[in-house]
């Protein structure tokens, strides 16, 4: 049987997921203190804490493979007029509004997935403290268990 504290436990691991936005790797950091100091009084605790901890890893590891995946185009872009040999490159660099690169809509478009994947981790982060304090487990859509 559940009871209330148990249910907070897990409402504030979800929650605290939130400290990323006063402290740097607060949303890791958060999370695994109050998994480690409760996960053994209670299977439920345990359950949203380990869910919580891989949606977060799950995030930084989508969040790296899309950053990855952007770098490259931003480099040819910039580098695109530059002499390598000679060097002379800088003076004739400009940026052609009229006519913007390809590679801008795919970076643009990568950038639009990344807010929308922001904003879709706000959303679940939410649906699953809401689930933890009604007594329910939940599983965050596209999590890679890292931890079982």
């Amino acid at each position: 049987m559940l009871n209330n504290h148990q249910k907070n436990i897990a409402t504030f691991i979800h929650l605290s997921t939130f400290s990323r936005f006063l402290v740097p790797l607060g949303n890791f950091i958060g999370p695994i203190i109050l998994w480690m100091v409760n996960k053994d009084k209670s299977e439920f605790v345990d359950k949203h804490g380990k869910q919580a901890i891989n949606f977060q890893m799950s995030i930084l590891l989508y969040t790296l493979i899309i950053g990855t995946l952007t770098i490259p185009f931003f480099i040819f872009k910039f580098f695109n007029g530059i002499d390598f040999i000679d060097f002379h490159g800088f003076h004739d660099f400009h940026i052609n509004i009229g006519k913007p690169s390809p590679l801008l809509y795919i970076t643009g478009g990568l950038g639009f997935l990344a807010v929308i994947g922001f904003i879709l981790e706000l959303v679940f982060i939410v649906i699953a403290s809401l689930k933890a304090r009604d007594g329910e487990l939940y599983e965050y859509p596209l999590t890679i268990n890292f931890l079982k």
